[in-house]
């Protein structure tokens, strides 16, 4: 058992239709998550760390992680959304290919901090179709500091990169996702995450037709409130100055419009 607190099978706290997720994956019928506890980063600002740090639920043989991606198809789920995967890649991939003699078809979605290698993403080459990384941070220090990995965006970059070589851009048919990179990214205070820096990444080495999710819903959890600078939510005007900046860059695929015409003060 490593450091994600998992070993030979995978951890699954649950799964399920989830209408949270953004409007290009949930459709008329849900995204279909399947929550894997463990995790291979230790965010002191944790939303989900009753999954992610302590590792609540049951252990499932590949076997039965196969019969929870055809219970996600059975029920309707437009995609098999799968969350927090990088630590438990290959017991995914053992569960999918026994999904599939069983007549699994859904697009597969992968939900992760964007902390992968790109060997483990050339595993996945051809079985996932639509990737989803989370980019975290622009600055390394600080990635170690609030997460506890070196060499973030390093890491974060060159998976990307993989991701994109191997999905291309989101394809969307009839307002669903059906292929592709969707990238998102949580504005946190005090420009912590280097909002401005992963934005120029995206438009200057992956592409300015990405779709990305700039995220408001930062709130101190888990152990935030240790570290002033992250004991407070982010303001209106931190998040509407990101997205404007995504604007300017010439980002335009996910991006929100700001009903009450915020202006920003500079970056």
């Amino acid at each position: 058992m490593g450091e994600c607190q998992v070993g030979r099978f995978a951890i699954v706290s649950s799964y399920g239709p989830h209408f949270g997720e953004e409007p290009v994956l949930v459709g008329t019928s849900g995204s279909g998550t399947v929550f894997f506890s463990g995790c291979n980063l230790r965010c002191v600002f944790c939303q989900n760390y009753e999954i992610s740090q302590h590792v609540f639920g049951s252990e499932v043989t590949p076997r039965q992680l196969a019969e929870i991606f055809l219970k996600i198809q059975e029920i309707g789920c437009v995609n098999l959304n799968l969350v927090t995967p990088s630590h438990v890649v290959f017991q995914i991939v053992e569960a999918l290919e026994l999904a599939k003699t069983q007549g699994f078809r859904l697009p597969v979605v992968y939900n992760t901090s964007a902390y992968d290698s790109v060997a483990t993403l050339r595993v996945l080459e051809g079985l996932v179709d639509i990737y989803m990384p989370d980019f975290k941070y622009a600055d390394a220090t600080l990635a170690e500091k609030y997460s506890g990995v070196r060499n973030y965006p390093q890491v974060a970059k060159k998976a990307i990169r993989e991701m994109h070589r191997q999905v291309g851009d989101l394809h969307i048919e009839n307002g669903v996702a059906k292929r592709g990179l969707l990238v998102r990214h949580l504005v946190l205070p005090e420009g912590i995450a280097g909002s401005y820096e992963v934005i120029d990444f995206l438009v200057d080495e992956i592409s300015v037709h990405t779709y990305l999710n700039i995220m408001d819903q930062y709130h101190p959890m888990y152990r935030a409130w240790q570290y002033p600078e992250l004991s407070r939510r982010i303001t209106r005007q931190e998040y509407w100055d990101v997205v404007e900046y995504a604007r300017e860059r010439g980002i335009y695929r996910g991006i929100p419009f700001d009903p009450y015409g915020a202006i920003r003060t500079g970056h």
